[in-house]
């Protein structure tokens, strides 16, 4: 077969196979959803709550607001982990501080999130924003691993250790009901099954390290619930008296075994239903 013919059905395959999917843009919308292994959804509207509304997390909202800002308006920031007590409001947190850093420097900063089991592609996603001008707030839910889990690796090394590091224009956050993001006892395996148990630990540890701010989100007391619940019903333009608000709010935590602003979000739709009152 000679080579003309050979170029021939290569010109043809060629045409027949379709064009590659051009690279994704950070256009057309404030928020994104990563689906590997090329596409940014645009999410027209964020399911968030008024970072005013969040209640008992003064310390932990100042913070995390500073640092969205501060990277919106150019300048360095930290990666931040932000973990503890379950619907404490991590997550709610990261999405009204991309609200307000974007109400403060309208469309600088794109909110992408990636799903826990993509983690293993953020050097892909990373890639794909390099190139953008538009800053980017990457952010995992729930991120924690398992054992026999390697995905970590990836996120360790694209945080820091990888040769390209960071992009400047990329922000990394993530929610862990894990200050380590391990389970203790994936620790402890890998201390008593290493010849050099220290090193092992240190490899797991060393992950978390690599998050320039470390939030922590405790339980909440009652005052600290009421006032959620108080911040919700006033928003939401709910009138009852605070005593018989309060002792709604109290038979709905016993009936959850939990106090949190998830538990005091969750009191707040239902109320709202029962009264009739638009969300």
């Amino acid at each position: 077969m000679d080579a003309a013919l050979l170029s021939r059905i290569a010109e043809a395959l060629e045409r027949l196979s379709p064009p590659p999917a051009p690279p994704p843009r950070l256009e057309g919308a404030d928020a994104f959803v990563w689906q590997p292994p090329h596409t940014l959804r645009p999410v027209a509207q964020v399911s968030r709550v008024e970072i005013g509304l969040l209640q008992g997390v003064t310390q932990q909202r100042e913070i995390i607001l500073e640092n969205t800002l501060r990277f919106a308006r150019g300048y360095p920031a930290n990666n931040a982990m932000l973990w503890g007590a379950r619907g404490m409001g991590k997550s709610s947190l990261v999405k009204a501080a991309h609200a307000e850093a974007n109400r403060a420097h309208p469309g600088t900063l794109a909110l992408i999130e990636i799903h826990r089991e993509d983690i293993r592609t953020l050097p892909e996603l990373l890639g794909f924003l390099r190139a953008q001008e538009r800053r980017a707030l990457v952010f995992c839910d729930d991120l924690s691993f398992e054992k026999e889990d390697a995905d970590y690796k990836a996120l360790k090394s694209v945080l820091d250790g990888g040769i390209e590091g960071r992009p400047a224009n990329v922000l990394f956050y993530a929610t862990s009901n894990r200050r380590h993001l391990m389970p203790r006892d994936m620790i402890e395996n890998e201390r008593s099954t290493s010849i050099n148990p220290n090193e092992a630990v240190e490899e797991k540890v060393s992950l978390s390290d690599r998050f320039g701010l470390w939030v922590g989100f405790h339980n909440c007391d009652q005052p600290t619930f009421f006032a959620m619940i108080e911040g919700y019903a006033a928003a939401m333009g709910l009138s009852l008296e605070p005593s018989e608000l309060r002792r709604m709010a109290v038979e709905w935590s016993v009936t959850r075994g939990a106090r949190s602003g998830r538990v005091a979000w969750q009191f707040i739709q239902d109320l709202a239903g029962r009264m009739g009152k638009a969300g």
